[in-house]
């Protein structure tokens, strides 16, 4: 059984913890926060600490903290040669100390307090310094995900800002488009059989070929009318960047 520490408690540390407790090739041995009443509703009290001094032997430490904090927080670890991983998207693999082993374990998903996730279709992005520990990083993304690759340091920034294209950019779509149908009085669930078979097509179709619309038609009568009718500025520009892209994109085809 391979023995696991999490260190932090935001959104990612939390469904860490969660689904390494429903595990049963792994044993969650201890969490690190620094308000450990932050874990109390996952975890006994005994088995969380504020203290690096009294963080347990395990097979694994895995840092889920802020960018900005992987690497005091490593460097705050008062053991060494361990194998200690972080979580991040966009971190290179050496903000890690060098008193430890080095690697990533990082979940290509968004992650929200109160949304569950189902793990085993989340792809683990690994990275390490030697093929012992890519072994022991592999057994355990391998006990949780059915999708494991070998991502470098490179190759997880840019993936990470393609996610950011795909996922945080789309997501803010629908944060316009639910905000244009609250103030007309229409309900958003209206959209979501849309929203759904777009997010279905490009499985089966490249998304160059999966595009539509008014601006790939060069429909300028309607982008005119829809530019009239959008009185927010900054949804007008959005709206007029985005129709540019995607005729940008068409001529390339």
């Amino acid at each position: 059984m391979l023995k696991v520490i999490v260190i932090g408690s935001g959104n990612v540390a939390q469904h860490f913890i969660k689904v390494f407790l429903q595990t049963k090739e792994v044993s969650l041995v201890q969490a690190f926060a620094r308000k450990t009443e932050s874990l109390f509703h996952l975890l006994p009290k005994e088995q969380i600490t504020n203290d690096y001094k009294a963080l347990l032997e395990a097979d694994i430490y895995l840092i889920s903290v802020t960018d900005n904090a992987i690497s005091e927080v490593s460097n705050q670890l008062t053991f060494t040669n361990k194998l200690v991983v972080h979580t991040s998207g966009t971190s290179n693999i050496d903000v890690l100390s060098t008193k430890n082993r080095k690697g990533v374990f990082y979940p290509l998903q968004t992650f929200s307090k109160d949304k569950a996730v189902d793990f085993s279709s989340i792809p683990i992005c690994l990275e390490v310094e030697n093929n012992r520990d890519y072994e022991t990083l592999e057994f355990l993304a391998k006990t949780i995900s059915n999708k494991v690759y070998s991502i470098d340091s490179v190759q997880r920034s840019t993936l990470h800002v393609a996610a950011v294209f795909v996922s945080n950019f789309v997501n803010h779509m629908y944060v316009i488009g639910n905000d244009i149908c609250q103030k007309n009085e229409i309900p958003f669930e209206i959209l979501q059989p849309l929203i759904q078979e777009v997010a279905n097509k490009i499985t089966v179709l490249a998304p160059k070929e999966a595009q539509t619309g008014p601006a790939l038609r060069n429909d300028t009568q309607t982008i005119e009318k829809h530019l009239q009718f959008l009185k927010d500025s900054n949804y007008q520009d959005i709206y007029q960047l985005l129709t540019q892209s995607i005729q940008h994109v068409a001529k390339e085809l």
